[in-house]
């Protein structure tokens, strides 16, 4: 299926290549691997694309200077005469081999065996994919372009992209590519292998402290990082969380997400997690994300978020006061239930940083420091 230039879905066209696929994937094809980093300009949620094609050129420009000024004077003609070869360099602080070839092509259909599904959501479905010529193995969104129409989330879709694939963090799903033809988009994703974490959670119930807090330190060190590079995630919760390879908790959706330098005022999320400032309309910054992962940490323990209600108003209520009851079953340590005290507090100023989060007793007892929950027993 070749890809069509279609003026009607424009907004999926931001300036740095669209089928540009960084480092992780084998066998890219992209003529300089260009890592963009989140544009510092602007406090609203778009990156100026004026600028960001700046940085990208100086980019370009530096590295070329960087390849002849290095002896790497061969290497460049060969590269410019069109040829193929090995060339190691340094990204972002990251070794990395790469096999570049001077065509740049976009991504096609035709370059995956599309294999079983994987799941399915409001836009569209997931599949299991190999990429034929690295015989890497993916998973593929498919989103519809007349659903995305219909509900008016084209511009979240392109936000969510331009996020998503800047991001480099063990816990934080990766955004490799994507590409379009005239009626779908499709997002190039890693594969997280053990699936979502939200069935895993159903399964069991509730989880044990120590898997929970394993999953709460990881969450925690993907929300620095994150934070660290302006963004605000603003949906943490069982639904978006994917478990990869070894078992390693993965942030798997960024529709919500925003860059921002500013305060915000948009009311989302999920009812169950939404932090007090939200549910008054008044502004909110990063610290939604302490809120939301106070929340997760509860319905991890205990199998069900904290200020759960029949009707909708109850819930609206429980949060602004936060009403925070700890059932006697399952038994959970004081300790536990301190952390989620210090998370879930109405003044957002007030809420345990992140970084004190992870020097919390709870979390040095309990956590493996690799990330990694490693079963011992059912849960």
């Amino acid at each position: 299926m070749d890809i069509q230039q279609c003026q009607s879905f424009a907004f999926l066209l931001p300036s740095w290549s669209a089928n540009q696929v960084s480092q992780g994937f084998p066998n890219h094809r992209s003529l300089l691997p260009v890592e963009l980093e989140l544009c510092r300009g602007g406090g609203g949620s778009d990156y100026p694309q004026c600028e960001i094609r700046e940085r990208a050129e100086r980019k370009r420009k530096k590295r070329r200077r960087d390849l002849e000024g290095e002896s790497c004077g061969k290497c460049w003609k060969a590269w410019k005469s069109g040829g193929s070869l090995e060339i190691r360099w340094k990204l972002l602080g990251m070794e990395i081999a790469s096999k570049v070839s001077i065509e740049e092509k976009r991504w096609t259909l035709n370059d995956f065996e599309i294999r079983k599904p994987l799941g399915r959501g409001k836009f569209g479905h997931v599949y299991l994919a190999r990429e034929k010529k690295s015989n890497h193995i993916v998973a593929i969104k498919v989103l519809f372009k007349s659903q995305l129409k219909q509900s008016q989330v084209e511009h979240q879709l392109r936000r969510e992209v331009e996020i998503q694939s800047h991001l480099r963090h063990p816990n934080i799903l990766r955004l490799y590519g994507y590409f379009y033809d005239q009626t779908r988009v499709y997002l190039i994703l890693e594969y997280a292998n053990k699936g979502e974490l939200y069935k895993e959670l159903q399964k069991c119930k509730y989880f044990s402290e120590r898997r929970a807090a394993t999953y709460i330190a990881s969450l925690a060190r993907a929300l620095i990082y994150l934070h660290g590079k302006h963004v605000i995630h603003r949906d943490i919760k069982p639904e978006n969380l994917l478990l990869g390879v070894q078992g390693e908790v993965k942030i798997a959706d960024f529709g919500w997400s925003v860059h921002t330098f500013n305060r915000r005022r948009t009311m989302c999320g999920t009812l169950d997690y939404l932090p007090p400032e939200m549910v008054e309309s008044v502004e909110h910054d990063a610290s939604v994300d302490i809120w939301s992962l106070g929340v997760l940490c509860f319905e991890f323990l205990y199998g069900v978020p904290p200020f759960e209600a029949k009707e909708h108003s109850d819930t609206y209520r429980r949060i602004v006061e936060v009403d925070l009851k700890f059932p006697p079953k399952p038994t959970v340590s004081s300790s536990a239930k301190d952390l989620i005290s210090q998370m879930l507090v109405k003044e957002s100023s007030q809420r345990l940083p992140l970084i004190k989060l992870l020097e919390h007793p709870w979390i040095i007892q309990n956590a493996d420091p690799s990330g990694i929950y490693r079963s011992l027993s059912p849960v």
